[in-house]
């Protein structure tokens, strides 16, 4: 199995990367959240690999940090979930959005991940619920005010992730008010 890769990033596209180890180009799909830390083409880089062998292809997956890697396991173990969706999952939601969606018990959170059903988030829970520890950083569980906060904010454009953050980011004491609470995680996007 290949556990690990070091090259010279060649192409950023999307969903995936191409990385040129000991001059063999090797495409590598990832989550958004390592597009993002990606360095631009012609710079080294490294990434924790999982190989998923099938009759007619070898797919590498690639990932910056083993527990992300190790996460991205644990969802392909569920019933239903393969690893194009347990790919979804880690490029909409962060690590410990899934650890807190699991822990906390709110599918609805899983289940807005597109191909993400309701069912499916529900199995991914059950599973789940025993292996996956809540976060070690405590994010607050979200009300129901900040879910529709959140319905909003995706309504509007923002992702799934960043919705999420910029309710994580209210302070504690913010009004219960969803328009209140709208106004101030739109500030969080204004902020340089």
């Amino acid at each position: 199995m290949i556990d690990s890769l070091q090259g010279i990033v060649r192409r950023l596209g999307e969903g995936e990367l191409v990385l040129e180890v000991g001059g063999v180009g090797l495409r590598v799909a990832v989550p958004s959240s390592v597009l993002e830390q990606a360095p631009a083409p012609g710079e080294p880089f490294f990434l924790h690999t999982h190989l998923v062998v099938r009759e007619d292809s070898l797919t590498l997956y690639g990932f910056t940090s083993p527990e992300q890697r190790e996460l991205f396991r644990l969802l392909m173990a569920v019933d239903g979930v393969g690893p194009r969706l347990a790919l979804a999952a880690l490029s909409h939601l962060s690590g410990d959005m899934i650890r807190n969606a699991v822990a906390h018990e709110q599918p609805e959170v899983l289940a807005r991940v597109p191909g993400i059903g309701r069912k499916t988030a529900e199995k991914i829970v059950f599973h789940l619920r025993d292996r996956l520890q809540p976060a070690e950083v405590a994010l607050r569980a979200p009300s129901p005010v900040d879910t529709e906060v959140v319905s909003v904010l995706t309504a509007l454009g923002y992702s799934l992730v960043e919705a999420q953050a910029a309710v994580q980011s209210l302070p504690e004491d913010a009004p219960e008010d969803v328009e209140a609470r709208v106004k101030l995680a739109l500030r969080y996007f204004a902020r340089p």
